[in-house]
C-alpha cells in the first residue's frame, strides 16, 4: 500500500471529525442564528430605500422634461400645431384650413433675450402715434393675455419703460368684479389690457369689450410658473384662451387688423 494513500485517507477522516465537532460547538450555533437575523433586518431595508428612490425619480420626470425645454423659445408655428391638435379630429379640413393663420399674421417672436419692455418696443416702434390716436371707449389697442392675476400684475409693473403715460386696465377675474371692468370700459379710453384668457373672453361675449380697435394681441408663452408650467401647459388657460382665438381673434388676424405676438 501506498504510504500516501493512508495518509490521504486519515486526513480525511480527521477533517469530517472536525466539521462534526465544529457543527456541535457553540459558536457555530451562534452564527447560524445570527445570519437569518441579519438577512431579516437588512432585506426589507434596502427594498424600502430602493422604492423610495424610485419614487423620488418618478416625481423628478416632469419637470426634468420642463427644464430641458426651457431655454426654446415660441414660434408661429408652435401656436398653430397646437390649433391644429385641439381641432384636428372634431374638425374637417376646410374647418381647420380657416383657423390656419400666415406669417404675416404674427410678430416677431420673443428669442429670450427681452424684457417686456424692450420686446413691446421691437414689436410696436410706433406705439406713441396709435395711443394717440385711440379715443374709442370699450376697446383697447393691445391686449396681453397670460396665466393668472399675479402674473399679470408683474407685466404690468415691467412695461413700465414702454406704456408712458397711458392707461392700463387689468383684466383678471380675481377681486374684481365683471360689471366693474364694464363701466370702467364703458366711461374711459384705456390703450392696454392685460388679463387672463378667461375673463376677456367674457368681457367680449358679454359686449363689454370690443376688438375692433385691437392692433396687436400678446400671449406671455414663454414665462414659466413654479411649476416651470407655461401657460399652454395649464389645461384651462390653454382651452379658454384657443376659444378666444378661434371665436374673435382668428378671423381679426386674418382681416390684417390685428398681430400675435408671442413673448
Amino acid at each position: 500500500d501506498n504510504p500516501s494513500d493512508d495518509e490521504a485517507v486519515e486526513k480525511a477522516s480527521d477533517n469530517r471529525t472536525a466539521t462534526r465537532q465544529d457543527s456541535d460547538s457553540k459558536p457555530a450555533v451562534k452564527k447560524k442564528r445570527k445570519q437569518p437575523t441579519e438577512c431579516f433586518l437588512s432585506q426589507p431595508e434596502e427594498k424600502q430605500e430602493s422604492t423610495v428612490k424610485a419614487k423620488r425619480r418618478r416625481k423628478k420626470k416632469i419637470s426634468d422634461v420642463l427644464q430641458k425645454s426651457a431655454p426654446k423659445p415660441g414660434v408661429p408655428a408652435d401656436l398653430q400645431n397646437l390649433l391644429t391638435q385641439h381641432f384636428g379630429e372634431n374638425r374637417s379640413v376646410i374647418e381647420i384650413e380657416e383657423l390656419k393663420l400666415s406669417d404675416s399674421c404674427f410678430l416677431p417672436a420673443n428669442d429670450l433675450s427681452h424684457s417686456f419692455s424692450s420686446y413691446l418696443k421691437e414689436i410696436c416702434p410706433k406705439w406713441a402715434k396709435l395711443r394717440r390716436n385711440h379715443e374709442e371707449k370699450k376697446s383697447v389697442v393691445m391686449l396681453v393675455l397670460c396665466s393668472s392675476a399675479l402674473r399679470s400684475l408683474e407685466l404690468i409693473k415691467s412695461m413700465t419703460a414702454f406704456k408712458g403715460d397711458c392707461k392700463v386696465l387689468k383684466l383678471f377675474a380675481k377681486h374684481i368684479k365683471i360689471k366693474e371692468q364694464m363701466n370702467m370700459l364703458e366711461k374711459g379710453v384705456f390703450h392696454i389690457g392685460v388679463g387672463t384668457p378667461g375673463r376677456v373672453k367674457a368681457l367680449v361675449e358679454q359686449d363689454g369689450l370690443c376688438l375692433n380697435a385691437t392692433k396687436y394681441m400678446i400671449l406671455d408663452w414663454n414665462w414659466r410658473d413654479q411649476k416651470l408650467r407655461r401657460m399652454m401647459d395649464i389645461p384651462e388657460i390653454k382651452r379658454e384662451t384657443i376659444d378666444l382665438l378661434e371665436k374673435s381673434i382668428i378671423k381679426l388676424c386674418r382681416d390684417g387688423s390685428v398681430k400675435l405676438g408671442l413673448f
